[in-house]
């Protein structure tokens, strides 16, 4: 009997233990379908605090719940259109046409194969050369929107959510996404430097905000790579919690291996490995997003 009661005690059978209690609440949950279609820009400006990764595996999360997801590839990379396991060669028509050539997203957009409901407008290296193409072109912020309205007015069964991933840089691009969305999502890595920029960041949201997209908001701030082990995660979940209150959300995306093999398979983590530390988050993450509804 003692023994038991030592092994009970042990960090592993606690965490496993703990993930057991994850799962369940998790497989008996139904989250709320928005009204209308909620629109996110996943920003910042600072590489490597887990955009794409983020992006990609909340669109999972939520189509896994039986909403209907649309990824928009903005980064000329494609890490997302590879994560979501749809075609992005470069002669594949991609988000470059919708911007560049007034190509209609239905005739650009893919079905993933990760989930039912789960769609991606993929990205192609011709994005690279965008930034230069979209300065020589009339009304040059609102390419991305003008085309997203159109194809978002004539479907039949409405999307819940669109998430735009961006380059890790303020271009034109990145401005066509602000523009087109109502909510950005910024994700936070819990590392040292980890709020700077975010400050310039928020400044360019509000002039965006402020002469192209008076609808913008940050509405979400998700902390990524967290590990429990170490102080300065702990420090920089605290900051980032007290200096933004309403906009942090309570769950915390681990470290994990799992989650960065996905996308060598063509997967998002949720449908990778579902019962992994890492698509727990997410999905937890998801749910939040769902039940707390647009600002």
């Amino acid at each position: 009997m003692s023994t038991e009661k030592r092994y009970d005690e042990t960090p592993l059978a606690r965490e496993i233990a703990d993930l057991a209690r994850r799962r369940v609440a998790l497989a008996e949950e139904r989250l709320p379908l928005p009204a209308r279609t909620r629109i996110f820009t996943v920003a910042n400006q600072k590489g490597g605090v887990g955009k794409t990764t983020t992006t990609v595996n909340l669109a999972a999360a939520l189509a896994q719940s039986g909403a209907r997801v649309l990824v928009i590839d903005l980064d000329p990379q494609g890490n997302a259109s590879t994560a979501l396991g749809v075609e992005h060669r470069s002669e594949t028509p991609s988000v470059y046409d919708v911007i560049i050539n007034d190509v209609p997203i239905s005739e650009v957009v893919q079905t993933s194969p990760e989930f039912e409901g789960l769609a991606c407008i993929p990205a192609t290296i011709h994005l690279a050369g965008a930034e230069i193409e979209l300065v020589s072109l009339v009304a040059r912020e609102q390419r991305l929107r003008g085309a997203l309205d159109r194809f978002l007015a004539e479907q039949e069964q409405p999307y819940h959510y669109v998430f735009i991933d961006c380059p890790p840089s303020l271009g034109l691009l990145t401005i066509n996404a602000f523009v087109a969305a109502r909510e950005v999502l910024i994700p936070i890595q819990c590392e040292y430097y980890a709020l700077e920029g975010l400050s310039q960041l928020l400044s360019n949201i509000k002039l965006i905000e402020r002469h192209l997209n008076p609808d913008l908001a940050v509405s979400t701030i998700l902390l990524t790579m967290y590990d429990s082990r170490t102080n300065l995660a702990n420090q920089v979940v605290n900051e980032v919690r007290q200096h933004f209150p309403t906009e942090a959300l309570h769950t915390l995306i681990p470290r994990s291996v799992r989650i960065s093999e996905a996308p060598s398979y063509g997967q998002s983590v949720v449908s990778y490995d579902a019962n992994s530390p890492g698509a727990l988050s997410y999905r937890e993450a998801a749910s939040e997003i769902a039940r707390r509804g647009e600002k």
